[in-house]
């Protein structure tokens, strides 16, 4: 059995060496007629490059930064490190100067292989930090490698060398450091073959499979859960440049796509796309992800062909639960029933599990002696962190969640997300997924903001759709149009309309970025007070 990631590449590549690993669909700035590299081809390129990285000194101990968005160079650098020891930390292109200069400082890396086009911005940072580490361009390897500014380290590679460090998104406070070892990414490959022997939707084809993510590498999403079960059946990575709704249905066609994973608002874009051809071309068996409205799932399955099956998972668990058994619940936010050896149950504040049907917060472990084995392994110089996370032998999710009788699993709203208003709890998802069905709404957010009479109250950030008027009669109607459905106090008290919402690399609307920090939306020039109007019926 392999011991590491670059292992599992090897078996691979010994097995099936004209096999394509990864295809850039054509189109991509970089390479607009697109390619594919095989596995040997592949597995030529990370070897020479391995015995660079050890020759110039790079092993056990060190940590090297990656900074080359999604190109497949990034594979390469990922493996040859994989080879020789060290741990890779990607890294967001997206990140601005103090983001970058924390989590450089934070990690410890030595080095850094960025795209040419980042060379100045990383080596900004690199003068802050006094010979910490050493940036080159990903061009200039793998002849000119500089020595790293400390020794590695003697050892020996497993399953439980330190592998990644993948950073969360920092919602609510700085971004913590999650370890991942090598059994964390070959779990997470393993763990795909375990769903496929479970009777479910998702099923694998060894050496035929070509899975489509457009996600980008630095989150466990593209960069683990897309690129492992691949890796290990000797399948294809289809790895375009980012997501684009327009070329969506262009680049899984003609990439031979057969899986397709996605999270955050990729199957809203497409839905909202006008019908074409193209989108019933594919050849997908399913597609999977995390976060598809309840409103849209049976249209999303019937207009494009393909069944969605919803999952739930998280950087630190590295596993995930699926709805994937017929029949499956189809728009009820449904994320499945635990499979074998992942053990999970719903608890109260006080780690109580509750009854069925009653919301809680979602707890997650591995059966047998190691209940933490293929988890994260804890959270960079945070240790409270990581055992206030595991109290009691079982990861704390932060979700709330409900588990009926046949014990189907339904997600409620991250812990959060929930508003406290009057003494009543309120899930922002579930108002978002009333509200994003109006047909004026192109996006919107729920937060929670103080009110001297309620403690909290319902703040609506809306986008209104091209040609609406955004005035208080269009925020009337959308109030009227909540009551319909949910009970009055889960109606928007402030509604404020926007041009535009920002989202995260993942195409999650971003919520710790509508406001700065320490704003009061309600004092915003254009906040609609709709408190009066919200009477119960």
């Amino acid at each position: 059995m392999a011991r590491t990631v670059f292992e599992a590449f090897e078996v691979s590549a010994a097995a099936a060496p004209d096999n394509a690993f990864v295809c850039v669909p054509e189109g991509t700035s970089y390479a607009p007629d697109g390619f594919e590299w095989t596995y040997g081809a592949t597995l030529e390129r990370v070897v020479t490059l391995a015995d660079n990285y050890r020759q110039a000194g790079y092993g056990l101990g060190h940590r090297v930064a990656l900074l080359l968005e999604n190109r497949p160079d990034y594979y390469l650098h990922l493996l040859a490190l994989n080879a020789v020891g060290a741990s890779v930390v990607p890294v967001n292109p997206d990140h601005r100067h103090a983001e970058l200069l924390y989590q450089m400082q934070h990690s410890g890396v030595v080095l850094a292989v960025v795209l040419r086009h980042h060379i100045d911005r990383m080596t900004a940072v690199a003068a802050e930090l006094a010979g910490q580490l050493t940036v080159i361009s990903s061009d200039q390897t793998p002849n000119r490698l500089p020595p790293p500014v400390k020794r590695s380290i003697s050892g020996r590679l497993d399953r439980d060398t330190e592998a990644g460090v993948f950073y969360t998104s920092g919602t609510t406070g700085r971004p913590k450091g999650c370890l991942v070892t090598n059994d964390y990414w070959l779990s997470a490959g393993e763990w795909f073959f375990t769903l496929a022997q479970a009777g479910g939707r998702f099923s694998i084809e060894p050496g035929r499979d070509r899975l489509f993510n457009p996600m980008p590498v630095f989150h466990v999403h593209a960069g683990v859960v897309a690129l492992m079960p691949m890796l290990l059946s000797q399948g294809c990575v289809v790895r375009p440049e980012h997501f684009s709704a327009k070329r969506w249905w262009r680049e899984v066609t003609s990439s031979r796509a057969t899986i397709v994973h996605y999270i955050g608002a990729v199957p809203q874009a497409l839905v909202a796309l006008e019908k074409s051809a193209d989108e019933r071309r594919h050849q997908v068996r399913f597609g999977f992800g995390a976060g598809l409205e309840p409103a849209i799932h049976g249209a999303f399955e019937e207009r494009f062909g393909i069944p969605h099956l919803e999952v739930w998972g998280m950087t630190e668990v590295g596993r995930w639960t699926t709805n994937d058994h017929e029949p499956r619940p189809v728009g009820a936010r449904a994320i499945g029933r635990p499979i074998a050896p992942l053990e999970v149950k719903v608890v109260d504040e006080f780690d109580r599990d509750v009854p069925s049907d009653t919301e809680g917060e979602l707890v997650v472990r591995l059966a047998g002696e190691n209940p933490r084995k293929g988890f994260f392994a804890g959270y960079l110089d945070d240790a409270a962190a990581t055992e206030a996370g595991w109290r009691g032998g079982w990861w704390h999710s932060g979700d709330v969640v409900r588990q009926d009788k046949s014990g189907m699993i339904y997600f409620v709203d991250r812990r959060k997300n929930m508003i406290r208003r009057s003494g009543e709890n309120i899930a922002a998802t579930e108002v978002e997924t009333v509200l994003c069905q109006h047909p004026s709404i192109s996006q919107i957010a729920i937060v929670g903001v103080s009110d001297e009479r309620t403690g909290e109250e319902i703040f609506a950030c809306i986008v209104p759709t091209p040609g609406c008027k955004a005035d208080r009669e269009l925020a009337q109607s959308i109030l009227d149009y909540c009551n319909e459905q949910l009970a009055y106090y889960k109606a928007p008290g402030w509604i404020l309309f926007l041009d535009r919402l920002p989202v995260t690399a993942t195409e999650k609307i971003n919520k710790a970025q509508i406001f700065a920090p320490g704003l009061d939306p309600k004092t915003l020039v254009g906040a609609i007070d709709l408190r009066s109007a919200k009477k119960r019926r």
